[in-house]
């Protein structure tokens, strides 16, 4: 046989691809694997692939990824009663995010007790997952099994077990504030014009990213969105700047928290209330004033 002349089938090199990387194939992996297809040809074969129930479409930190769908699971769903083809079609249209039972009981018209009783064979058979969502921690949300709930249901990386973690949000500020504050101190060091060390002082998000990762003081993985969160919150705290780029990414830039008052401010004086009328001469001087003479005491 004449292996030049075999044809290039592009569904089933996506397919084989697919189920080489259960995880999911992205944009980036497909252009590597068939430079012979150009992107109108390629997103083609996607969109058919996708409309066909082979693949599915999902996201994970910020990426679209494909994803092979296991036909075994497709037909074991089929196999199943009406009332729970019914069930499992409405929860898969609601996708990542999931839907309520209350939303599902009347989407389906099924009462309660022959729905509940749907669901718990559905998630016997591992077609569907019980999720609790953020937002009302007494509520699950139902999604297919095989999905990654969405950010929104989960809370993303500030939240574990619906509990938000204040202690660990603390800790990423402070250290994302102590990286903004060493590239300031750096670019002093390093001297020149106002202009070139102010702009040596700027990080971006993903730089942030990279000094929080290499720390090791996550045990969960984060993105460079879910810095970019952190790092806003350390400019509403004042303790850095935020300004955009060129290319539209956003700088980060340690600041000074506070201008430090003059001296005057830091005795009595500066609080004294009737500061207006003090004069060398009468009743408010401060020759006589017992609070400027405590202060200076030290009492």
């Amino acid at each position: 046989m004449d292996v030049k002349n075999i044809k290039f089938d592009p569904e089933s090199h996506i397919i084989e691809l697919a189920k080489q990387r259960p995880e999911g194939i992205s944009n980036k992996d497909l252009k590597e694997n068939m430079p012979q297809l150009d992107l109108p040809e390629l997103t083609g074969v996607i969109n058919k692939l996708l409309k066909g129930g082979v693949l599915e479409l999902f996201k994970s930190n910020e990426e679209l990824l494909y994803k092979y769908k296991d036909p075994s699971k497709k037909t074991t769903a089929k196999g199943s009663d009406n009332e729970e083809k019914v069930v499992y079609r409405i929860i898969e249209e609601a996708g990542n995010k999931g839907i309520w039972i209350r939303d599902i009981r009347f989407k389906s018209n099924l009462n309660m007790t022959q729905l509940n009783k749907v669901l718990k064979s559905l998630e016997i058979k591992k077609f569907i997952k019980a999720v609790k969502s953020v937002t009302a921690s007494k509520k699950k949300v139902y999604m297919l099994f095989d999905l990654e709930p969405d950010s929104s249901v989960t809370g993303g990386a500030w939240y574990q077990d619906q509990d938000f973690e204040s202690e660990f949000v603390d800790v990423l500020s402070q250290q994302c504030h102590r990286y903004l504050v060493e590239r300031l101190d750096d670019a002093k060091k390093q001297g020149g014009s106002p202009v070139m060390v102010r702009n040596r002082s700027y990080a971006t998000a993903a730089e942030v990213h990279k000094f929080i990762q290499d720390l090791g003081i996550s045990k969960i993985s984060l993105s460079v969105s879910d810095i970019e969160s952190i790092l806003y919150t350390v400019v509403l705290d004042n303790n850095a700047e935020r300004t955009t780029a060129a290319n539209g990414t956003f700088l980060y830039k340690a600041t000074h928290n506070f201008i430090f008052p003059p001296g005057l401010v830091k005795t009595c004086c500066g609080t004294c209330l009737v500061a207006n009328k003090c004069a060398h001469t009468g009743s408010v001087n401060p020759t006589s004033c017992t609070y400027l003479t405590d202060w200076l005491s030290g009492s």
